[in-house]
């Protein structure tokens, strides 16, 4: 006799993955209204997923021997010694990090209960949601190797950007008493106590460490694919259904404009860091010009919603509003500067 004593637990959507709910939706809506361009909207994200295949075993392993070995607590070295130095080394570091946004949250505020300076903590802030080695394995093998370079000295520049400026103007009142009264420092990654212990670099001579590993590339590896296959597809559909002159003609061209409108739309249309390699891939290819793709990578990295919240479940509106105003600013000068090189 079945046992009916427990009900059973009630369907709900909103505990489904968001990512696999829109690609599902996605080819839904074109396998019903525009039948035939469903198996050549699966074959080609099929096919440029099986493209990125080595750049993304080469991230899922590289974050996953990270984890296990620890390595990630050499971050806190970034923390120690005159305030400049910690900036610059912030910065630096902020783009190699291994952590993903929420993540960010319980690592900053033990910083911050430690008494590191808020421009060190920015600086931190804006650079690590930019770059690390997954996202930069992925971007070169998307977008190109010169790309992922100027998108991480960008990554850098916007951090030592952020947090020279907060240390020139801790006087005023925007930074001052910072912090909120409660911080929130839970997330979905959970919270971690960050820095524990030293790195164990062979980590397989312990079983916890493997355990990590595993769980750590498969957590990675199904991420990844997830938001890359959800990517491939919408730049299907961009491309067989936006015409290239409208791209061209809002995103294109020479100048200011493009670049500007780049940092706007880069906010609202950012996914992730990975998910907007394809799509701006995507735009470029529909007429984007490379100054608007850098500053559509960089503002929307920065201001998407992971991100983001890390920032304001720590500090005061108006700190949170120096730090979006550091992303575009940053976005700006990346856009400008890779638009006159490239």
């Amino acid at each position: 006799m079945a046992d009916i004593s427990t009900p059973p637990s009630k369907f709900s959507v909103s505990k489904l993955d968001k990512a696999w709910l829109a690609l599902g939706a996605i080819l839904l809506a074109l396998a019903v209204f525009a039948s035939e361009h469903f198996m050549p909207a699966v074959i080609f994200a099929v096919e440029a997923l099986g493209g990125t295949a080595p750049f993304i075993v080469f991230a899922v392993l590289a974050v996953a021997y990270m984890k296990a070995t620890g390595a990630e607590n050499l971050l806190a070295k970034a923390f120690e010694g005159r305030e400049t130095h910690m900036i610059v080394m912030a910065a630096l570091l902020g783009g190699l990090s291994p952590f993903c946004s929420c993540q960010v949250i319980p690592f900053i505020a033990a910083m911050l209960a430690m008494g590191v300076p808020l421009s060190a903590v920015m600086a931190f802030w804006l650079a690590s949601p930019l770059m690390d080695p997954a996202m930069f394995s992925i971007t070169a093998g998307g977008l190109g190797f010169d790309f992922a370079v100027a998108k991480t000295v960008a990554a850098v520049g916007v951090g030592l950007l952020g947090g020279m400026g907060t240390m020139l103007l801790k006087a005023s009142p925007v930074f001052a008493d910072p912090l909120r009264e409660k911080p929130q420092v839970g997330g979905c990654c959970g919270v971690k106590k960050p820095f524990s212990d030293k790195p164990h670099w062979a980590f397989w001579n312990d079983a916890e460490r493997r355990t990590t590993f595993r769980d750590t590339a498969l957590e990675n590896g199904i991420f990844l694919s997830k938001w890359l296959l959800l990517a491939y597809v919408l730049e299907y559909v961009m491309l067989a259904f936006v015409p290239a002159e409208a791209i061209a003609s809002v995103l294109g061209g020479e100048g200011l404009k493009p670049i500007v409108l780049g940092a706007l739309v880069g906010a609202p249309a950012y996914l992730n860091g990975y998910a907007a390699v394809p799509l701006v891939s995507g735009l470029i290819a529909q007429g984007m010009s490379q100054g608007a793709a850098m500053s559509f990578v960089i503002a929307g990295g920065i201001s998407c919603i992971p991100a983001a919240v890390a920032v304001w479940a720590l500090v005061k509106p108006r700190v949170f509003a120096a730090y979006i105003g550091f992303a575009f600013i940053g976005a700006l000068i990346a856009g400008l500067v890779w638009q006159a090189i490239a």
